[in-house]
């Protein structure tokens, strides 16, 4: 039977998703200076937003990568255009639709982790719990 995380590891959880990973690297900077061990529910939630933090990054800069290099190409560059005008416009209180979805996703995984909960990401939640748990 898996012990009620703490408060402060409940909170620290919530913000590390807010804040796309940082609070979370900062508690781990925290931890190594004063050799405190982190533990698991900690670790899970710090990792798994610090990993969707540069998976969106690297995402972003590839699909602005090849939206640039489609846009050069005739007739495909009108129809890119629109694809990135309809993703990227103001849509819900002056947020785009990726914005949205991405602020959405983010908010889930924080309450989650305020809860206590192991919140699950395929894939992602796979790879951080086996590394985690060895």
């Amino acid at each position: 039977m898996k012990e009620e995380p703490e408060l402060i590891e409940k909170i620290i959880g919530a913000l590390t998703y807010i804040t796309m990973g940082m609070a979370g690297f900062v508690w781990l900077i925290i931890g190594l200076f004063t050799k405190a061990r982190l533990k698991t529910f900690l670790q899970f939630h710090i990792f798994q937003s610090i990993f969707l933090a540069l998976a969106f990054a690297v995402i972003s800069i590839f699909v602005g990568w090849v939206s640039n290099l489609l846009s050069v190409i005739p007739l495909i560059n009108k129809v890119v255009a629109q694809i990135n005008f309809l993703l990227n416009m103001p849509w819900f209180f002056n947020y785009s639709f990726i914005q949205v979805i991405l602020y959405a996703f983010l908010f889930y995984l924080a309450i989650q982790a305020f809860r206590g909960k192991y919140s699950y990401v395929p894939w992602v939640s796979e790879v951080i719990g086996h590394n985690i748990s060895h």
